[in-house]
């Protein structure tokens, strides 16, 4: 009797103690963790599914991105640019229900001038021919907090149609771009110039920068357009790329004025236009009427990016369907941007340096 229970317990000690000591622990091969490293570096466009018009702005080791809803002003927060699942998001602003800012939300821009943040946006009274910039303004150190006061209608020159503005600074100057009508009928989308004594405030006379003249930016379309002008500097040189052929057409693309940075901005014999697109469409990578777009740099600040969108098929136009999507590019021999063709959407891209 006492036997069998010394062997019984001798064999329940075993067990336990087998248990506790010979289970296998799972193990992680090495190759294992280079594919899994491999993957965690890699991502797929786009980073989201509808964003018409996207633009980032890079501050307190954050990027904060805006696109047109069309009904308000949202505001995403996020550390990384490859993946915004994470990304904090805030509508800052929502318009009034009538009024000349109610109604086609478009294009917001986020900007730090100074201590202060501002959001240019165009809006309209429900009529398309009312449309005209309109501005924002945060003292908080952190825009997606704090209080986001409309500062009324930017007060631009000559008084027109007006969309897609955009802050250029240099040399302590402060510039304003914007797409504009040259007189109060749909005609045609010109680029335009004007000084600013401050964020609210713009001076002296706008002046023609560009104009739609060339095959890929009349593109066969009525009214003809040149719009979304965005600020590039390097190496000596800057550069506005803007977009050119409607975004109702496949043919949406990015053209290209560029200027030496002593040379009098304000001047439009100061800009040289690249006779070809710079940004075009590519069918084969699902990336029709590619356009609106904005730069960004990576986390360690050592690549170029650029952020746009595109339509995923044919024919989709000007509406949700326009995702936004990133990619690198790089400068060639002379100091201009190269920024290739539109990545596919199923080909895998490396993040930007510095987010893995």
């Amino acid at each position: 009797m006492l036997r069998t229970l010394l062997i019984g317990l001798y064999c329940s000690a075993y067990f336990i103690l087998s248990a506790c000591t010979d289970e296998p622990t799972p193990t992680i091969k090495e190759d294992d963790e280079e594919e899994q490293t491999e993957t965690d570096s890699l991502f797929l466009n786009p980073i989201h599914t509808s964003g018409p018009d996207p633009w980032v702005f890079q501050a307190n080791d954050s990027y904060y991105l805006t696109f047109t809803t069309g009904f308000n002003v949202t505001l995403y927060k996020s550390d990384i640019m490859s993946d915004l699942s994470d990304a904090y998001s805030r509508a800052v602003w929502t318009p009034p229900a009538s009024g000349p800012n109610s109604k086609n939300i478009w294009a917001p821009e986020i900007h730090k001038v100074g201590d202060k943040w501002y959001i240019y946006y165009a809006a309209d009274d429900g009529d398309n021919k009312n449309h005209r910039m309109f501005v924002l303004e945060n003292s908080s150190e952190d825009p997606i907090v704090g209080t986001w006061t409309d500062r009324g209608m930017l007060e631009l020159p000559d008084d027109k149609w007006a969309i897609d503005g955009t802050i250029l600074e240099h040399n302590e100057q402060l510039y304003y771009l914007w797409s504009g009508w040259e007189g109060d009928v749909n005609g045609r989308q010109d680029i335009y110039i004007c000084k600013m004594d401050d964020p609210l405030t713009p001076v002296g006379e706008r002046v023609l920068l560009t104009k739609p003249e060339l095959s890929w930016e009349t593109n066969g379309v009525n009214p003809t357009v040149t719009e979304g002008p965005q600020v590039l500097k390097h190496d000596g040189k800057i550069f506005i790329v803007y977009s050119a052929g409607g975004c109702w057409t496949d043919g949406y693309t990015l053209g290209m004025l560029t200027a030496a940075e002593g040379a009098d901005l304000m001047s439009p014999e100061t800009w040289e236009k690249s006779q070809e697109p710079v940004f075009s469409q590519y069918p084969e990578g699902n990336a029709y009427g590619p356009g609106h777009n904005g730069f960004f740099k990576s986390v360690d600040g050592t690549e170029d990016w650029i952020i746009y969108h595109a339509n995923p098929q044919a024919g989709q136009g000007c509406g949700g369907n326009r995702s936004i999507r990133i990619q690198p590019f790089v400068w060639d021999d002379n100091g201009y941007p190269d920024f290739g063709t539109p990545h596919p959407l199923y080909q895998k891209l490396t993040r930007p340096s510095g987010e893995y």
